[in-house]
């Protein structure tokens, strides 16, 4: 059993957005599949290593570290129970046998000591409510000199393409509810470089390195529309206003989907022994 450090986030990863991210796994992983190569060239993960996937959500970042670490295995952890019960599943289906999961919150969870050579996390380390404190269980976690690789939101802004368009679909909207709110925050938490470098104290070769990418919304603008506000049960648009938003992301619709050009960072950083949690 694994201390609860965020209950506020449980509570919503275990909620309507949980189950949402559940049942639409599939569409959330392309959304950010675009990340995947940079996330992984800055894990270099070796065939006979031992992972740990931190926010693993439905399991798809931590099957791809299984199979790089052919010879080893990874561990994927979370918060949301319907998330692993989808990861458990999917990776039984895709016959991957070197991976496991374990709830619990990766703040307080009591993972082996040096039991992992690398952490990874696509998008699942903004959540903790005290980040320092998280990372210094993280490096408890790895062997001395193991490494850490993450992606993070850079900060919002009418610079990016999905900054921009997602901004004018939320004008067209009543707000977003109460839970949406919480992980809309939390996502932001990591969007200074110095705030990573803050939480990162004690770690080696911290490096914060901008990467672009593509976010892949749907197949097309009316697909688009109806992802998003599927993720508020309840919510009725009238046909004038779904219209608007589906013209707002229409600029955006290519014969490989609506692509939003969007900006994240890259955080790679080794674990100092020297560091006590």
């Amino acid at each position: 059993m694994t201390r609860i450090a965020n209950s506020v986030q449980a509570q919503v990863w275990n909620g309507p957005l949980g189950g949402h991210w559940a049942t639409h796994h599939a569409r959330y992983d392309a959304l950010v599949s675009g990340l995947d190569d940079a996330l992984f060239a800055g894990a270099a993960i070796a065939a006979g290593d031992r992972v740990l996937d931190v926010g693993c959500g439905a399991g798809a970042t931590t099957r791809t570290a299984g199979r790089l670490a052919a010879h080893g295995h990874a561990v994927g952890v979370d918060i949301s129970a319907p998330l692993l019960d989808r990861a458990r599943a999917a990776t039984a289906a895709a016959g991957v046998t070197n991976v496991a999961y374990e709830l619990g919150d990766a703040q307080t969870h009591r993972f082996p000591a040096a039991g992992y050579d690398v952490v990874i996390s696509r998008g699942g380390v903004m959540f903790f409510a005290d980040h320092a404190a998280a990372f210094r269980n993280l490096g408890r976690a790895l062997r001395p000199g193991g490494r850490l690789a993450f992606v993070c939101p850079q900060p919002a802004g009418p610079h990016l393409e999905e900054s921009r368009a997602l901004s004018l679909f939320a004008k067209l909207l009543d707000a977003p509810d109460a839970h949406t709110v919480v992980a809309q925050t939390a996502m932001a938490s990591l969007s200074d470089p110095a705030r990573i470098r803050e939480v990162l104290a004690g770690w080696e070769k911290v490096s914060v390195t901008s990467v672009g990418t593509e976010a892949v919304w749907g197949r097309d603008a009316a697909d688009a529309v109806g992802f998003i506000l599927s993720r508020t049960p309840g919510r009725v648009v009238d046909p004038v206003t779904r219209e608007a938003l589906e013209d707002t992301l229409r600029p955006y619709a290519t014969d490989r989907g609506v692509r939003l050009r969007a900006a994240v960072w890259l955080v790679t950083a080794e674990w100092s022994p020297g560091v006590r949690p």
